[in-house]
């Protein structure tokens, strides 16, 4: 079973939501190379304590994200998608200009806790792509979504370093207004995806919040086995941020000028496997396969940073690393053919909370498994050890997505009658777009 789409998909509105994640990505990728140092001018110039506090910033953006995503996807499936995404565009630009006139500690806190609460957008657009595209071209459409972040995470931290040496305030100032100025645009161009009568009835409580989200996503097993998959591909993704940085300067020496480029060359990668490769390969391949394909190369890149003696042997990586990303639209497309249009925004809501846990869970992890294996006490000297780690992680989310990836299974909807006799497919279809 296949939901129609409900309104005609409208380029205006798709380009729309593109451009949504790629400005909020933007506005946050700028304030990357000066948050850091703007918390360190809060605590006298100590960097280690600096340090902490980073630390503490990101995980309780991360937590909050994961108790916010559900209220503001079943928000979504309550009152509509064009609401949600408006006031999370106007949200996040009054706590970008919050956060710029911070004057203490306490308050840019707070800031980064407000744009938890209202970075609304990736979980309301996935829902709202679901609702006006037709299940064989989601793929297609969140592979640019994916190349919107690419873009974001290429262009928003080189910026922000331009921006801060002029003013560590300026880049916050630049990204609230890049949120007002997307909030205007989609009062003027962005319809509403979900008309009234395919709205839930009331707001639901019961899955507005993570517990309740996560037992959401038990009632459609082919969803549940999916969502694990995208919370172990998210916890390895992790190890890029939790690592990556000080690994290269201690296993290659490459200092922040070298890991600027390198990291603008995995986001050039990235952006060219979204918007140019994966339209394509799913066409070929189906969506299960092309999910298999893309995590297969995610754990052979894994393998070769884990194992790189030089820095050109890492380089090499990188474009096996970059097909990786075929994987996510692949699986969003899954996802999405197995949950009706009144659900998609709870969801997807649940999906981001996954990410989020994955966000709270992953730098310790990573971070400590790292000093583990080049401290004085290390059971064998071995500074790829994290990648590694990545690498058996997303092994298992191989083999996860090998049992549960089918895209020609119909869709049941919790509380049929056929739910209960519902088991795991076992007819091994490759979902070259049959639904």
């Amino acid at each position: 079973m296949v939901d129609s789409p409900a309104v005609p998909a409208r380029k205006a509105a798709l380009v729309f939501i593109f451009v949504v994640v790629l400005i909020d990505v933007l506005a946050f990728g700028l304030i990357i190379p000066v948050l850091p140092h703007l918390i360190e001018d809060f605590v006298g110039g100590n960097t280690a304590h600096a340090a902490y506090w980073v630390g503490a910033f990101g995980v309780i953006f991360a937590a909050i994200q994961f108790v916010t995503a559900p209220v503001q996807g079943a928000l979504s499936d309550r009152f509509g998608r064009r609401p949600v995404i408006l006031l999370s565009c106007l949200g996040l630009g009054l706590d970008f200009v919050l956060m710029a006139l911070a004057d203490t500690l306490p308050l840019l806190l707070l800031g980064r806790i407000i744009a938890g609460i209202t970075s609304a957008s990736f979980t309301t657009a996935n829902a709202y792509i679901a609702d006006v595209v037709p299940p064989e071209r989601r793929a297609k459409s969140y592979g640019m979504i994916g190349a919107a972040f690419g873009i974001g995470f290429i262009a928003g931290p080189l910026l922000g370093g331009w921006l801060g040496d002029i003013h560590l305030r300026l880049p916050f100032w630049f990204a609230a207004g890049l949120a007002l100025l997307n909030f205007g645009y989609g009062l003027l161009v962005l319809p509403e995806s979900l008309p009234p009568a395919r709205r839930t009835a009331r707001f639901d409580w019961a899955h507005a919040n993570p517990l309740g989200s996560l037992r959401l996503l038990r009632s459609y097993p082919q969803v549940f086995g999916l969502a694990a998959v995208v919370f172990i591909a998210n916890l390895a993704h992790y190890v890029y941020p939790s690592i990556f940085v000080l690994f290269a300067d201690y296993r290659y020496a490459w200092g922040p000028r070298e890991v600027g480029w390198i990291l603008a060359a995995v986001g050039v990668c990235s952006v060219i496997v979204n918007a140019v490769l994966v339209g394509r390969v799913v066409q070929r391949l189906g969506e299960r396969r092309t999910l298999l394909a893309g995590l297969g190369c995610g754990v052979a890149g894994f393998l070769f940073y884990g194992f790189a003696q030089t820095g050109w042997v890492f380089l090499i990586g990188i474009p096996v690393s970059a097909l990786w990303a075929l994987a996510a639209p692949a699986t969003q497309a899954l996802i999405t053919r197995q949950v009706g249009a009144e659900a998609q925004g709870r969801v997807q809501g649940a999906l981001m909370s996954l990410v989020s846990l994955a966000g709270i869970l992953a730098p310790g992890l990573f971070a400590w498994t790292f000093g583990l294996f080049i401290g004085e006490r290390a059971p064998m000297h071995l500074p790829g050890a994290p990648w590694l780690l990545a690498a058996l992680l997303l092994g298992a989310g191989l083999a996860i997505a090998w049992r549960h990836a089918r895209a020609d299974v119909p869709r049941i909807d919790p509380g049929s009658p056929a739910t209960a006799a519902a088991g795991p497919a076992t007819d091994g279809g490759e979902g070259r777009g049959r639904t």
